[in-house]
């Protein structure tokens, strides 16, 4: 997602994974549980660790993120590695480890190159613990999340600049074992802005959960969504309590209501705003500050 969750109690987790999902019929507990937005680690937890590393990951886990979004692109050299941007300047300190290899962008780099940069040598973390935080693969990430116990939403990122970047992923998931029932039912999102990658993703397995990221959400778009998409994943500044309800009045591909899952929320008033609304989810950079906002700390 552009440059711009907390843990449940192990009822509430139960409830949000069967659905994200769909409405319990049954205590008014439960339904308490159920009014209180999933919070979401956004690149691990990018406002707390180095974005997209295994610490941002375990420092989502330490604030109480069951689930984490992570970015995936491909190495020049076929290794699928957690990165955001096209190019490796901003997260890492690429320029002063190859200064002729302008303009960095990841593809051009082999996995073995990828592994000398730090991603934690931005001028946010060079005085940190982090500052020896590397560029992790994508089944490092999955590793860790078993590890942890915690679910994943997975961005296709910039399938242009690496064709069958989707088809690829999947291969990835099968091999770490994220392709079984209990995870794909239970722990796996496939996410993206480009809907082209997320059917290529259903055609080849439509029982995996897809969410479509949209910076300018308008209600026009939704029908078309729910034909293929689980989650809508939109700008929270461009979202209307219309447009929640809108979307949460439709059913996705697997027969269950859409869900809205807004991007990225940092500060408590947009996320208890977004509470009252209804929104099913909220993915921010830190979720210990938005689970303490939504009374989960």
């Amino acid at each position: 997602m552009p440059v711009h969750g907390f843990a449940l109690t192990s009822a509430a987790l139960a409830l949000s994974s069967v659905s994200l999902l769909a409405p319990s019929p049954h205590s008014a507990p439960a339904a308490a549980a159920q009014a209180t937005p999933l919070v979401i680690g956004h690149r691990g937890a990018a406002g707390l660790a180095p974005e997209n590393t295994l610490e941002a990951v375990d420092r989502a886990d330490r604030a109480g993120a069951d689930w984490v979004e992570v970015d995936i692109q491909r190495s020049k050299d076929g290794v699928l590695v957690v990165l955001h941007d096209q190019d490796l300047v901003r997260t890492t300190d690429v320029r002063t480890v190859f200064p002729h290899r302008s303009p960095w962008k990841v593809g051009d780099f082999t996995m073995a190159e990828l592994g000398r940069l730090r991603a934690g040598a931005s001028p946010q973390w060079k005085k940190t613990a982090y500052t020896s935080a590397r560029i992790p693969t994508l089944g490092q990430v999955l590793d860790r999340l078993d590890r942890n116990g915690q679910g994943l939403l997975l961005e296709v990122k910039w399938p242009g600049n690496h064709p069958g970047l989707a088809r690829d992923i999947l291969k990835v998931l099968d091999r770490k074992g994220w392709l079984d029932a209990h995870h794909v039912d239970n722990r796996l999102y496939v996410i993206s802005f480009l809907a082209g990658a997320l059917k290529e993703v259903r055609a080849r397995r439509p029982d995996i959960r897809l969410g479509i990221c949209d910076e300018t959400p308008t209600s026009g778009e939704l029908a078309s969504y729910a034909t293929f998409v689980d989650v809508i994943n939109p700008d929270h500044r461009a979202l209307t309590q219309a447009y929640v309800r809108k979307a949460q009045a439709l059913k996705g591909p697997h027969g269950r209501p859409l869900k809205v899952w807004p991007w990225t929320v940092n500060t408590a008033g947009p996320a208890h705003l977004l509470r009252d609304w209804h929104a099913d989810g909220i993915t921010t950079d830190v979720p210990d500050t938005i689970g303490k906002a939504l009374g989960q700390g």
